[in-house]
């Protein structure tokens, strides 16, 4: 393996406070993350205890008020803190911006009852959370959702199945999507459903091809009952919370692509320096060098997409298609630059004794997750030509 230490990012950031705390994730991240990664991931096993590490540093809750256990944070710092993890390991980075994504809805649209009741335990107490949209015959539309809520008294009984969920099966909480009127968008409510409820419970987790930590699974509902407490927002309004949680996952997405690029671009030009071809090293090849230069050029590119889109969010801006373009275009970059750092490694590069391979499996899944690339586009497109004509 390379021993040749990787620069860390020349980040600006806007306070002290914001300085210290990067370099706390950074010492996490290289005592606590990165020396296991790789075997814990193989093995498909999931660090809950580094995310119980999180919760007491401070770092689940970052962008969210400190009235209820949150740092306060603005996005611009909270992400560049989700790249730092992910570069670590993907499965944390990830994991952390899935559970700042299923605590969005109570922490925005909640009462403060219920974010004096709840909130402290989600974004401090240890507790990690799931979002729970898709469905198995809706993705992409996702307002054609079948999971039924029903009005019983002063409580909700929920039935239907959810999939692929982060965290399903391990979640404390689940932030659930549930159809209470008619079809359609406007039909659909939020609630905030506990881990443990009667009557939910997990399918095996997914096989997938890469991300092996992360536990993806299908969650199913067979009477879940829960207090109209528990529902977010107003009845109908469940789609335009989960549309506006997601503009903001989409920048966490965009923030991990962000780190597993940068990763394999550190793991390419260790290896470029090292490796000896012809009596120097391979690094010294215009070839080489153009792919590098590549590399990092689209990486800085999308870094500083993302943190213009989350500028936007924190001066209380529209930002949705920003967001759309950051998760395009970074995700796109991680395909890319994982990529070429296994073509520069050749064949150490298609081994397991190199992360650049496993660095490129989990690349391909954040051109799906929480919006196809194909789907971000649409919303592109939408924002500079208007809507599609029927």
């Amino acid at each position: 393996m390379p021993d040749r230490a990787p620069q860390p990012v020349d980040r600006q950031l806007p306070t002290e406070e914001a300085r210290d705390l990067i370099a706390l994730v950074r010492d996490i991240a290289h005592q606590e993350i990165a020396p296991n990664a790789a075997e814990e991931e193989d093995a498909g096993r999931f660090p809950r205890e580094v995310f119980t590490l999180l919760s007491r540093s401070g770092l689940l809750g970052l962008p969210y008020d400190s009235e209820y256990g949150g740092g306060d944070q603005p996005y611009e710092v909270y992400l560049q803190v989700l790249e730092e993890l992910a570069a670590a390991r993907l499965t944390v980075g990830l994991g952390l911006s899935v559970h700042t994504l299923a605590s969005y809805a109570l922490a925005t649209y909640g009462t403060k009852a219920q974010q004096v009741e709840h909130l402290p335990a989600m974004l401090g107490g240890g507790l990690l959370g799931a979002y729970a949209l898709s469905e198995p015959a809706s993705g992409s539309d996702a307002a054609s959702l079948r999971t039924k809520a029903v009005r019983d008294g002063d409580d909700w009984v929920i039935t239907g199945t959810k999939s692929w969920i982060t965290h399903g099966g391990i979640a404390d909480f689940y932030t659930v999507m549930a159809r209470t009127g008619g079809e359609g968008p406007r039909g659909i409510t939020a609630f905030l459903v506990p881990g443990d409820a009667e009557g939910l419970t997990a399918a095996a987790p997914e096989k997938k091809m890469g991300l092996k930590g992360s536990p993806t699974a299908q969650i199913h509902l067979d009477g879940v009952r829960v207090g109209d407490d528990r529902r977010i927002g107003e009845e109908g309004q469940g789609f335009t919370i989960a549309l506006s949680a997601l503009d903001s996952g989409r920048l966490g997405i965009a923030a991990c692509a962000i780190g597993v690029a940068q990763a394999a671009l550190d793991e390419a030009t260790a290896y470029a320096t090292e490796r000896r071809q012809f009596g120097r090293p391979i690094a010294d090849f215009q070839g080489l060098r153009f792919m590098l230069a590549d590399m990092a050029t689209q990486i800085e590119a999308g870094r500083a997409l993302y943190l213009t889109a989350a500028r936007l969010r924190d001066a209380g801006r529209p930002f949705a298609r920003e967001a759309a373009m950051a998760k395009l275009f970074c995700t796109d970059t991680a395909m890319k630059a994982t990529t070429d750092a296994v073509q520069i490694l050749g064949g150490y590069g298609y081994t397991a004794d190199f992360p650049a391979e496993r660095y490129m499996r989990e690349a391909k899944v954040l051109q799906i997750v929480e919006g196809t690339n194909q789907i971000q586009r649409m919303v592109i497109a939408r924002h500079v030509a208007g809507p599609e004509t029927r």
